[in-house]
């Protein structure tokens, strides 16, 4: 584990029920087309890797998968076994996984390989523990920004505030957050027949609840509005309200579009 991965998992302690009630909707969008690049059906062993709240094991159970998930965070794993009572929730995080080689028919990791030290080493960890010729699926967010991430952006701009410091990958472990960076991720660990796609949705949600996730530390822009004193905070919001108004509907909801990028291959 990096010095990387220790920051990161500090910065998500104590954010499980933020996350689940803001930007783990956000995330759930890409469940489906993650567990379709996977070959997820009835039967299969899987293993969902950084499960968080448990909304990609509950979807595979749905499936009838038979399934095991991990994550590091014991709050997140509690949401997780709420959410997917049949599944096996155990504590683990990449770049070391306490299960045989080829123990899973697929292993997916959704919105995780852009959250470790070594994406590299990450990988070819999921690609140990799958059975030759088995799935492995990965998914993450997208370069350059899509609308939904340039809002924060354009919010600190605009408040022309600072943050603290944010983790930084070593550069010789980063990958390109397009199609082409992430099927090079997975070909470099060793899979086969992999391929990667860009896959854009809207994301439809309250302006209210959408601030209240950075407002209680989730996320980049969580990390960089919780350093900030009361008042700095609600000039944030201040800019928050007025930008993201052009995202408002009729319907009094945020319809931001996004995208995820979503590779997967097969282990040999």
């Amino acid at each position: 584990m990096t010095a990387y991965d220790v920051l990161k998992q500090r910065a998500w302690a104590g954010r499980a029920e933020a996350y689940a009630q803001t930007f783990g909707l956000l995330c759930a969008h890409a469940i489906d087309p993650l567990m379709d690049a996977a070959r997820i059906s009835r039967g299969v062993r899987l293993l969902d890797v950084g499960t968080g709240a448990g909304a990609v094991a509950a979807a595979a159970l749905a499936r009838g998968a038979q399934v095991t998930a991990v994550d590091p965070d014991p709050e997140m794993r509690c949401l997780a076994v709420r959410a997917a009572p049949s599944a096996e929730v155990l504590g683990g995080a990449l770049p070391a996984l306490t299960f045989d080689d080829g123990t899973f028919d697929a292993v997916v990791a959704n919105f995780v390989v852009n959250h470790v030290g070594d994406p590299l080493a990450g990988v070819a960890e999921l690609a140990r523990v799958t059975r030759p010729r088995g799935w492995v699926a990965v998914s993450s967010w997208p370069r350059p920004l899509t609308e939904l991430h340039r809002l924060w952006e354009d919010v600190i701009d605009a408040s022309g505030v600072q943050g603290p410091a944010a983790a930084t990958l070593d550069p010789g472990n980063d990958f390109a957050r397009t199609p082409e960076g992430l099927a090079w991720l997975l070909t470099r660990a060793g899979l086969e027949g992999v391929e990667a796609t860009t896959v854009s949705f809207v994301h439809d949600v309250d302006p209210e609840v959408w601030w209240s996730g950075p407002a209680r530390g989730v996320a980049s822009i969580g990390s960089v509005v919780e350093a900030q004193g009361p008042d700095v905070v609600a000039h944030m919001k201040y800019h928050y309200d007025r930008i993201s108004r052009r995202y408002l509907g009729a319907d009094g909801l945020l319809h931001l579009p996004t995208a995820a990028v979503i590779a997967h291959g097969r282990s040999l």
